[in-house]
């Protein structure tokens, strides 16, 4: 993480003035108010609806508790990141692992939900069942861990649940902190439940009932998500600010002007671009994002990428350094130019493939295309900032060895089902961060075949049977180096991916401070508070 700072500038009035949607809050309020940017669309309040989108896990981080969390750690450069090796309570007062690590057992703390009824055991059974129930993501998340059927979990009594695991996993407790297990007050939603639909899947999406530090005040689809804090909050140390406002703002010149005025405190998820030129004058974190890789993508149910030697003729060809300057402002991490050996579990990582414009057209005349071919090369409008610069880079590299190739922009609104369910794409650009920080987890969803992130329609028996093996399996057996090295070579040789770079979550703040990186890539504004003038 890099950061820099300066004195911060004094806001008051003029952020009343600049926000129309704030004009309806008290004047005095203002110091009990911070306001936040964001180009990016809540469209759901309910992480477990089918099509809820990236943006809308924040409601779920702020306003929902889960039994554990992550720590927090020093970032390198100054500011905090979670700390994935520490493992600490949130809505659990205390927990226990069996011997054998097929039963984990939890102790509650004393909380209440927003409505001031309490938080009991059956509340976390009843929000479990929904999760490895209602199916896509969330259920899919929740497997990882070996959550998979509600038979597994039991409330004994008010204040005790247990897990039971069908075997052991370095995934399950981890996979409690992330955003997908959250608990719902259950009475309030099975009052709102129907027999069309028993998770109360309707109500939720427009309501918070949950039991953490945040509740959604007001929501307005596109333009504004309102936090009001939850005094009663029991799971971590009481937020510092009242009001947090959400306001989204498509334009990142905007967004840029905003915080560069000080009429907002933050902008969240800021270009690479903005947050490089804002640096020496505003605090701005550039975190690379654990576990997550911008690839271009070559989906292998088109006929000329199910040739290996087109795959890696394409990897010779494209221009790494020109795509990490131009699309990230070398902000992030390189993942080209690897050591052809590996001899570490180290991931992201850089694959041995470097710009070589001959060694690519030897791949091509070695392949079934030598004459090249017609391909599409799609990218997201929503995630132009990256996508396009990285895009025309792409298609005129891929030109010299005779691919002609037409950029096509899809809207952001239409992006994740072409790419990720329908997986219709040819040639694309995308992006994937794993939530739990091990290899074998970002295999687990961007190269076993079905999985949503694998959007190449990527399948390999042995890669299958890899991923499967060390899914579950302690990082200290003595097997499971080997087989992420293997599963590593496999990667590199099909080329389903061609990982570009590691990027970076860019924030800038002005007026505000407390930030800390998620690996889920959205802000948790719990820690949030105003900075010292």
């Amino acid at each position: 993480m890099t950061q820099t700072r300066r004195t911060f500038l004094k806001t008051g009035a003029a952020l009343m003035g600049a926000l129309p949607f704030a004009r309806a809050l008290p004047a005095a309020a203002a110091t009990d108010t911070l306001v936040v940017v964001s180009g990016q669309t809540i469209n759901s309040l309910d992480l477990h609806r089918t099509g809820t989108n990236r943006a809308s896990y924040q409601i779920a981080v702020n306003c929902y508790d889960r039994l554990v969390t992550f720590g927090a750690k020093e970032a390198p450069g100054g500011g905090l990141s979670y700390d994935y090796s520490t493992i600490e309570p949130e809505l659990a007062e205390s927990w226990t692992i069996s011997e054998d690590g097929l039963t984990l057992t939890f102790t509650l703390k004393d909380a209440t939900f927003q409505d001031g009824s309490k938080v009991t055991a059956h509340d976390v059974k009843w929000s479990f069942d929904r999760a490895v129930t209602v199916g896509g993501f969330p259920t899919t998340q929740m497997q990882a861990g070996g959550l998979v059927r509600p038979d597994q979990f039991e409330a004994v009594d008010d204040r005790t649940f247990v897990v039971k695991l069908d075997k052991p996993s370095k995934l399950s407790l981890p996979d409690l902190a992330v955003p997908v297990p959250f608990i719902i007050n259950s009475a309030l939603a099975k009052s709102h439940a129907t027999e069309a639909d028993p998770w109360a899947m309707e109500y939720l999406h427009q309501n918070t009932i949950g039991s953490g530090a945040y509740t959604v005040s007001r929501w307005t689809p596109g333009q504004q998500v309102v936090y009001e804090r939850f005094d009663g909050w029991a799971g971590g140390p009481a937020p510092k600010v009242k009001r947090i406002i959400l306001r989204e703002v498509p334009s990142a010149a905007t967004q840029r002007a905003l915080v560069e005025r000080g009429d907002v405190q933050v902008a969240f998820d800021i270009p690479d671009k903005d947050a490089s030129e804002l640096a020496d004058s505003l605090t701005v974190f550039s975190t690379p994002i654990e576990n997550c890789i911008h690839a271009l993508c070559l989906n292998t149910n088109f006929a000329p990428f199910t040739d290996p030697e087109v795959r890696k003729a394409i990897a010779c060809v494209v221009p790494y350094e020109d795509i990490f300057r131009a699309a990230a402002y070398e902000r992030g991490a390189p993942l080209w130019g690897g050591e052809a050996g590996i001899t570490d579990t180290a991931w992201p990582r850089k694959f041995p493939y470097v710009t070589d414009l001959e060694k690519a057209k030897a791949h091509m005349a070695a392949s079934g295309y030598a004459e090249g071919f017609d391909v599409t090369l799609s990218i997201s409008t929503d995630l132009a900032t990256w996508m396009e610069p990285a895009a025309l880079l792409i298609q005129e590299a891929v030109g010299k060895i005779g691919i002609n190739a037409t950029v096509e922009k899809i809207p952001g609104a239409n992006w994740r089902t072409a790419c990720l369910v329908e997986k219709r794409l040819a040639m694309h650009l995308e992006n994937f961060g794993g939530w739990l920080n091990t290899p074998d987890y970002y295999f687990f969803w961007a190269y076993q075949k079905g999985h949503l992130f694998n959007s190449s329609n990527y399948y390999n028996e042995e890669v299958e049977q890899l991923t499967s093996e060390t899914l579950h399996m302690p990082m200290d057996d003595p097997e499971y180096a080997p087989k992420i090295a293997r599963m590593f070579e496999i990667a590199i040789e099909d080329l389903p991916r061609i990982p570009l770079y590691q990027p970076a979550l860019n924030v800038a703040m002005n007026g505000a401070d407390g930030y800390e990186f998620w690996f889920h890539r959205q802000l948790d504004v719990r820690t949030l508070g105003a900075a010292e003038s």
